[in-house]
């Protein structure tokens, strides 16, 4: 039986709100916690909930962890990376012995306002809140927390970290990300920094290593290739205007210096490091593939492969690791393209020891050694890259090209649905193109900065077929047509597109 698209109910109100328990009656100049703490907290929560937020656009790996809930205490309904983060922090909490003092009861019950209902504490109202601590009402409440956010699971020998557990298995990029945040939670609760996440892996049972989830993926050149070949796959993209403009003046400029130099003449020297910067699914990390393709066919690099990675496959979690995985990377991009996705996030961490800045020098260094056989492409959102590129003078010494990407429009995200039916060998029904037209439309008037693109998308697409495949099923004549035709029944409606994937 398929889970109910929506999430389980809330339990109470955000309760470190309640005007009802901030008027106490109980008066203490204990000052347990501090505004800047609460700043603090607010500002981890929420990098909690945007990780939650994109694994929660992955159907199939929230339907997973739905897959070890026990049904009885599931009842039918559909749990989000946050509640399953909620619970796994409960366990942590629990975990240490003794008795629990106001201030870890505090943060404990933070982290169940903001994971549950997206609530924050007012800063300005720390006074208050250190008062509330030691209410009868809090105590009451914080045990009824703890009790009812715990997620039972179906098989009781099953590991009770089950976020990280699934990411483990299916080695997801996310899993380290999500360590971290699980040893600061212990941080702010206990005090203890926990400086390898090996051993905190093995602290939880995981049954992976987490070196297995360092992104490393390279793309080879495919058999054959000669740079018309890239440059049609280029403009087949849809979209792109300005980057395929760009890119076709880069194309230029380097066909220019390459006659220069077979003639003897001398050349200023061209950087081929360039800053992609835009929203998600805009398509950066396709045209990095392409661009280390031009650059071998031009002659610039010797091998033309791309190596992806992010902020997990070069930053380490504890001492004199972090500089081996940028090492690793690099020779793994030598002759081709070493793309960063979200490279801002190297340089963002919320307390102690971060070693992002390690792994920047360190790049930095291996982009001087390597400077004639080695491109770097570093991708995100455009405000944070330029933050993150004006943040060290040797990024900027290095990084002067920029690419931009934009949204998508309604219709170029139509094309891109249509780009998929095509390669998966479906038709659109008349009434479907117009609900998809109108969807398009809506999702992108209502956009926000992390807005999916070409990944919602997909996700609509992938939708689809599963709605298709529901509504089908049942016949018993399938005719070609019917496999392949794609109704307005089978487009998911707003309000679970939202839901379900963001927008």
């Amino acid at each position: 039986m398929a889970k109910k698209n929506n999430p389980i109910s809330i339990i109470e109100d955000s309760f470190l709100s309640l005007k009802k328990y901030l008027e106490t009656n109980i008066s203490t100049n204990e000052a347990v916690f501090t505004a800047s703490f609460i700043i603090a907290l607010e500002k981890e929560t929420k990098q909690i909930l945007e990780i939650c937020n994109i694994l929660n656009q992955d159907a199939d790996f929230i339907q997973k962890l739905n897959e070890t809930v026990n049904p009885d205490f599931s009842k039918g309904l559909l749990f989000k990376a946050e509640h399953f983060f909620l619970s796994d922090i409960i366990d942590l909490y629990e975990r240490e012995s003794g008795a629990k003092n106001e201030k870890q009861e505090f943060v404990l019950a933070y982290y169940y306002d903001a994971l549950r209902n997206n609530h924050f504490a007012d800063q300005n109202s720390v006074n208050e809140l250190n008062q509330l601590i030691f209410t009868e009402n809090f105590k009451n409440l914080l045990v009824k927390i703890k009790k009812e956010n715990k997620i039972i699971t179906s098989n009781v020998q099953q590991n009770q970290y089950l976020l990280p557990e699934l990411l483990s298995i299916t080695k997801h990029s996310r899993l380290e990300e999500i360590l971290v945040k699980y040893q600061n939670f212990i941080y702010f609760t206990f005090g203890k920094k926990v400086e390898n996440t090996t051993a905190f892996s093995s602290y939880l049972g995981l049954n992976a290593n987490t070196s297995q989830t360092d992104k490393k993926e390279i793309d080879n050149l495919p058999e054959g290739d000669t740079l018309e070949k890239v440059l049609k796959e280029l403009n087949e993209l849809v979209g792109l205007a300005e980057v395929k403009k760009d890119v076709s003046e880069l194309i230029n400029l380097l066909e220019i210096q390459k006659k220069r130099s077979e003639q003897g003449l001398k050349n200023v020297e061209i950087t081929l490091h360039t800053v992609f910067l835009g929203p998600p699914g805009t398509g950066k990390t396709s045209v990095a593939r392409l661009l280390s393709r031009i650059f071998k066919h031009l002659g610039f690099l010797s091998k033309g492969q791309m190596f992806e990675t992010d902020r997990e496959g070069l930053v380490a979690g504890y001492v004199g690791q972090t500089a081996a995985k940028v090492n690793n990377a690099v020779e793994s991009s030598l002759g081709g393209v070493l793309f960063i996705d979200e490279a801002y996030a190297l340089t963002q961490n919320s307390f102690g020891n971060d070693y992002g800045a390690e792994a920047v020098n360190t790049l930095l260094k291996r982009m001087e050694d390597h400077r004639k056989d080695l491109a770097v492409v570093v991708a995100g959102y455009t405000e944070p890259m330029k933050i993150f590129i004006e943040s060290n003078p040797g990024l900027r010494s290095r990084f002067n090209r920029y690419f931009y990407f934009n949204d998508f429009t309604p219709n170029q995200l139509y094309e891109i649905f249509e780009s998929f039916c095509v390669k998966s060998d479906f038709i659109i029904s008349t009434d479907a193109k117009e609900k998809l037209t109108d969807t398009f439309e809506l999702l992108y008037r209502d956009k926000t900065e992390s807005f999916g693109n070409a990944r919602l998308v997909r996700n609509i697409f992938e939708k689809c077929v599963q709605n298709q495949a529901n509504r089908i099923i049942a016949l018993k004549k399938l005719s070609s047509k019917t496999l392949k035709t794609l109704t307005d029944d089978d487009i998911p409606e707003l309000k679970e597109i939202e839901y379900n994937f963001g927008s």
